[in-house]
């Protein structure tokens, strides 16, 4: 009978410990009702029509875990650079450009441990060692309605041949070298950006300059926004996001979806934040499926969560990067490339943007 009973408390007790388990596995979007009452964290992105997007889709993690939610921005590498050399680390989860947590995992950006995230809805590929995606978009090419009429470019080859496609170009020049453009650049010398070198940077770069001294180099996605809405330039290179809310706006231009350059925004732990597990409690509710189906509606970027059914109007769908046409259309910058060669990168881009 001992043994029975025995046997009986250790069923009992397995079973009382079995949900007490499943809670503690994180699920996407998930978050205990109080669990950071009294606690405050500082999100840092980019500003304009995507923070703020962002900011909606973690309006539900603010209002059921109690967290105030600071907001900061722009993200520059440098300063949080300062911060993490300091010890005084004021960024409690940053939105970062493509390649930065590659380039400085471990030392300005956290390894994640992901048993402290659900990343099971995100697209395979996707997770980095130390960041995972904030949002899936594209770079694309907007050309004027007026300017081109019944011959509008087709790709990043007619935005680099001012002799064939002249007029005034507008580029991101917002931050780090845009690789896949230097691979465009180096592509319109006819190279081959599967086997490029060091020593090609240079040659894809003076494409860039040969464009001429109109070109516009912008540095927010504001500006690239208003230069459609006033239609200062004849090409422009923008951000997806910005370019939908352009279109809203009126702005009389078509985008070029071939080679469309993918981009995905990176989420991360900043080595030396003071409350590590409230900051991965926000990066778990951000990629829940509400959070992207929210982010989407609001921003018009594609979500990274695939459970996400976001519901957006015919202009929005139409500048969703997740169709089967739009990915077959997409260019991929060599990452291993450039965050191989970043620093001969950045200092090249640099010249560039300062007219060297």
């Amino acid at each position: 009978m001992r043994k029975f009973a025995g046997a009986l408390a250790l069923t009992m007790t397995c079973a009382l410990a079995l949900p007490v388990l499943a809670q503690e596995k994180p699920v996407a979007g998930a978050v205990k009702e109080g669990s950071l009452k009294g606690k405050t964290l500082t999100f840092v992105s980019y500003g304009g029509i995507y923070q703020d997007g962002q900011v909606a889709a973690l309006q539900e993690f603010v209002e059921k875990s109690g967290v105030t939610l600071l907001n900061d921005g722009p993200t520059e590498i440098a300063k949080l650079k300062a911060q993490v050399d300091a010890g005084n680390v004021t960024w409690d989860v940053v939105d970062t450009a493509d390649l930065p947590p590659y380039i400085h995992c471990g030392t300005l950006f956290q390894k994640l441990d992901f048993s402290k995230l659900d990343v099971s809805k995100i697209p395979p590929g996707q997770v980095g060692e130390c960041s995972v995606p904030a949002m899936n978009y594209g770079m694309i090419l907007m050309y004027k309605n007026d300017t081109y009429k019944d011959n509008p470019p087709k790709n990043w080859q007619d935005f680099l041949d001012v002799e064939k496609f002249p007029g005034t170009r507008a580029i991101d020049g917002s931050g780090d070298p845009i690789g896949a453009l230097i691979e465009q650049g180096f592509k319109a010398t006819g190279g081959d950006p599967k086997a490029m070198t060091a020593d090609d940077i240079e040659k894809g770069i003076q494409k860039l300059r040969d464009l001429g001294p109109d070109t516009i180099y912008w540095k927010t996605g504001a500006e690239s926004q208003q230069l459609a809405e006033s239609g200062e330039a004849d090409m422009i290179m923008m951000w997806t996001g910005r370019a939908m809310t352009a279109v809203k706006n009126g702005a009389a231009y078509t985008p070029v979806w071939q080679d469309w350059m993918v981009v995905m925004d990176q989420m991360t732990i900043p080595v030396g934040v003071k409350d590590t597990d409230a900051a991965y409690a926000l990066l778990n509710a951000y990629l829940g499926q509400r959070s992207q189906e929210i982010l989407t509606e609001k921003t018009s970027y594609t979500p990274i969560n695939l459970d996400a059914k976001p519901k957006v109007d015919e202009t929005t769908a139409a500048f969703l990067t997740s169709t089967p046409e739009r990915i077959a259309q997409g260019y991929q910058q060599n990452i291993p490339f450039w965050v191989k060669n970043f620093d001969l990168a950045s200092e090249k881009w640099n010249a560039l943007l300062s007219g060297n």
